[in-house]
Formats: structure tokens, sequence, C-alpha cells
């Protein structure tokens, strides 16, 4: 009897292509049970020296508790390859930690992952930042306030909140402008500014990017994404603030969804196609 041919291939040896997962990893103990990330990273072969690029991912939640796990099928695809991804959580605005705690959990989340360059194979000198909706915001405050000792907890100290590049998707930028959650504030809203948000607008400030970019300001590049049929944060939020990036000389781009709401159909291959072949040209 003939037989089909057998096909032959060669091994792997250095694991390209492959990712593995490491679950609920605390980083922060100013939470009394200790904030939490899952890393997803390529996988590394036991004797290998490489490092590799790190991306801070913070999924949005209106500034209560991220889902970590929610883009992890996404996030695997950067993994494999050949970046380590931190999935974050931050400390709750409903359980009694107003701003700026979760923007001080962020920068830790970055400073531990320097911290652990060497566990986890981490080139420190290219870690770049990725949010969603409040996630987003945060994300552009991490790559506009650098090092910042208003941000700092005392945490890791001797490690940099630094990022390379910021990647954000449709996050709030300009909350003085969000008349109707100023009027109509949530109890999350609330709690974050420490009370009515009406009567704490250095907070609703001091949480809106587009007020910290200034003139003659080394920035990371920018890369922002919204969809034009957003009907939590507008188009112009993001619109406005890449303009106020590129009038003040900052490495700004913006892709546009065509259609695209807060989530569910905003995001396809293409777009996260686009998104992987900036943070690859960019980190």
């Amino acid at each position: 009897m003939a037989y089909p041919a057998i096909k032959k291939i060669s091994d792997n040896p250095t694991l390209k292509g492959l990712a593995e997962i490491y679950p609920d990893i605390v980083f922060s103990l100013a939470e009394r049970v200790g904030t939490k990330m899952t890393i997803i990273s390529p996988q590394i072969p036991e004797d290998s020296q490489e490092k590799y690029p790190c991306i801070i991912f913070v999924q949005g939640s209106g500034w209560t508790f991220p889902n970590m796990y929610y883009q992890i099928p996404q996030l695997s695809q950067l993994a494999a390859k050949g970046y380590v991804i931190a999935t974050i959580t931050h400390r709750n605005s409903l359980d009694g930690y107003p701003w700026p705690a979760c923007l001080q959990d962020v920068k830790t989340a970055i400073r531990f992952m320097r911290s652990k360059s060497e566990e986890f194979h981490i080139d420190s000198d290219r870690i770049g930042i990725w949010g969603t909706s409040s996630g987003g915001n945060l994300a552009l405050l991490a790559g506009l306030t650098s090092d910042d000792p208003k941000y700092r907890t005392e945490e890791y100290p001797d490690f940099s909140d630094r990022v390379k590049l910021v990647v954000d998707c449709f996050g709030p930028t300009d909350l003085l402008k969000r008349e109707s959650r100023l009027d109509n504030p949530s109890p999350a809203d609330i709690a974050l500014a420490g009370g009515n948000p009406r009567e704490n607008m250095d907070v609703i400030m001091d949480m809106s990017p587009i007020y910290k970019v200034k003139e003659g300001v080394t920035y990371p590049p920018f890369l922002l994404v919204q969809g034009n049929n957003d009907e939590v944060v507008p188009y112009e939020q993001s619109l406005n603030m890449f303009h106020k990036l590129c009038d003040t000389g900052a490495d700004a781009n913006m892709i546009e969804v065509n259609n695209g709401p807060h989530e569910g159909t905003f995001w396809s291959q293409e777009l996260l196609d686009m998104i992987f072949e900036f943070i690859m040209d960019r980190l």
C-alpha cells in the first residue's frame, strides 16, 4: 500500500510565536488585599539572555476595578510576537480610594515591571502603556507625567515610571467638558472626586490629560484610537487631544474607527494589527 507522504518540519528551539501566562501577581500593597496584574509573556528558553519590550495594559472600568482578563485573547497575540504584557487592576474608587489612587497604581505597576526586568526578561528601556476608556485616560496621564512625585507611592522607589509610548483607545481627555457627568454624577464619580465633582473641579482638571500637555516638554509617541459613534466618550475628546499634542510638537497619531462604538464592534483584527504595528515600530 502506498502511504501519503509524511510532512516534516523543524523544531522550535527559540519557542518563537508561543506565549504563556502568569496569573494574579500582586504588584502593590497599597490595598490590604494586594493589587494584582496578570503577565502574558513570550515563552522563553531557559538559557536565553534575550530581553523583550513590555506593555502595561489598563482595561477601562470607569475608574473602578478593571477586568484584567478581558483582553487577554487579543493581548496574547502581541505576546506571541515577542512582547511582555502586564494587564493590571488598580484600586477601586468605590472602595474608598479617591483620585489619584488609580493613577498611582498604574505608575507603581510600571516601576514593578522594571524591578522585575531580570525575572521576566524585560528590556527596561522599552516599556509602553496601552489603555481603553478610563484606562486610556490613565495611559495618557502616565505618558504626560513621567516621574511626577505627586503620583508616586513609596513602592519600588529606585525605579522610574517613564514610558516609551502610549496607546489610548477612547479615553476621556477633558472631563471639564463632560457636563452631563458633572451634573449627574454616578456614585463612582462622586467617590473618585472625593465628593460632588462640581465642588471638586481641581480633581476633575487633574484627571484631564489635555491640560497636562505643555510646550517644550519631550513626550513619548502617542497613538489615539476613537470610534466616531461612541456614545460614552465623544469623538471630539480624542480629536481635541490629538490636535493639542500635535500643536505642541508631540509625536501624535490617530486612528478613527468608522461607526465604532465604545468597545464591542469597535474592535477588529485590522485595528489590532494597526495598533500592533505602531507598538512594534516605536517600541
